[in-house]
């Protein structure tokens, strides 16, 4: 952890109450842009199990490292000795203004990006103001051990969320708020300070599965059980192959993530747009032309993504998916030649792409 404490711990002696400490952590991190705070112990272990499952049904794909990593992301205290409580939060991330989700996938000549992704990389936004509440922590308790988090560690943070009273975790397998959907991010702060934990909240979903009929590839193979393998946002995020050939017809526009499930559910009709300029859409991106996009040089590929959470998956997989998209579109001159362009790419895995793509407009 980041910072040693002498004092403050569950085993040493508080300066605050627990009740009230977690009262003005909640007040802070309210102050700091968060639309919620809650507060959970590190008992993960019925989670642990049903990952245990999930990933001897190698339902993970090529995600290695969700096996790597053994009991630490299931177990707070492995990874970061001496954590007892953990922090959760909740923030927006829906730019205001952004394009209509559903028109946008309802034209195929305009590539669909998941709506977190439009603005800057959440990783930096979120782990910032994370380190924000870090330090009026530390200011009003003195030194205390922690670690913050965002995505970016073996962290279960939809279960420990849940645990926290943020909402429960939906038949896709995301969180839901009643409050808020589930249009937001989430990120963590484990340690070692002495704080009242929350109560999870009940189960909201009901019969209700519209998130589950409505998946493209089926890959919400039953409530709680999400297969990545078929998942558009593992195919065009994680994922570093080949699409499989089966698979590709059923992603029609979506290039980066995939929101259907989300734009579906009864409870974001209650999701708010985010205020934070970060995460204002950039590039034109809530709406963009898939022959403009696929047309990008590596170069402008690089630029115009910078610090966009896009630029992770690399120029190469960023042109395999555009040739899915425009594989399923409507054939015109503009998306053949723009095909034709790339069909001797230097890497193989576009190259096969673009092939398809050409084979389904008859070229």
């Amino acid at each position: 952890m980041q910072k040693k404490r002498a004092i403050n711990s569950l085993s040493g002696t508080p300066l605050a109450a627990p009740e009230a400490l977690a009262r003005r952590i909640k007040a802070w991190g309210r102050e700091l842009g968060f639309q919620q705070v809650g507060i959970s112990d590190t008992d993960l272990s019925q989670a642990e199990a049903r990952l245990l499952d999930w990933l001897g049904k190698g339902y993970h794909g090529d995600m290695d490292y969700l096996e790597r990593h053994g009991t630490r992301r299931s177990r707070p205290g492995e990874l970061e000795p001496g954590t007892a409580r953990v922090i959760s939060v909740r923030m927006n991330y829906t730019p205001q203004g952004a394009a209509n989700s559903a028109e946008v996938m309802d034209d195929p000549s305009r590539g669909f990006i998941s709506r977190y992704a439009l603005g800057r990389d959440y990783h930096k936004v979120l782990r910032g103001r994370l380190q924000q509440l870090a330090d009026r922590i530390e200011a009003e308790t003195g030194p205390f051990r922690y670690r913050v988090f965002t995505d970016s560690a073996p962290v279960m943070e939809v279960e420990i969320a849940r645990k926290a009273g943020l909402g429960w975790r939906g038949k896709h397998t995301l969180l839901l708020s009643r409050e808020a959907g589930s249009l937001f991010f989430l990120g963590e702060i484990y340690t070692d300070l002495a704080l009242a934990a929350d109560s999870p909240q009940q189960d909201h979903c009901g019969t209700c599965r519209k998130c589950i009929d409505v998946c493209p590839t089926g890959a919400i193979v039953a409530p709680y059980q999400l297969d990545a393998r078929r998942c558009i946002s593992y195919l065009t995020i994680e994922h570093k192959g080949a699409i499989p050939d089966e698979l590709r017809p059923l992603m029609g526009n979506r290039i980066y993530g995939c929101d259907d499930c989300q734009l579906v559910c009864p409870w974001n009709k209650y999701a708010g747009a985010s205020g934070e300029p970060d995460f204002a859409v950039r590039n034109g991106l809530d709406a963009p032309g898939l022959v403009d996009l696929f047309l990008w040089s590596e170069k402008e590929f690089d630029e115009r993504l910078a610090g966009s959470p896009i630029r992770r998956i690399g120029y190469e997989r960023w042109l395999r998916n555009i040739a899915v998209a425009l594989g399923n579109a409507p054939g015109s001159a503009q998306a053949v030649a723009a095909l034709e362009a790339k069909r001797d790419h230097p890497s193989a895995l576009v190259r096969e792409h673009v092939a398809w793509a050409l084979r389904r407009h008859g070229r």
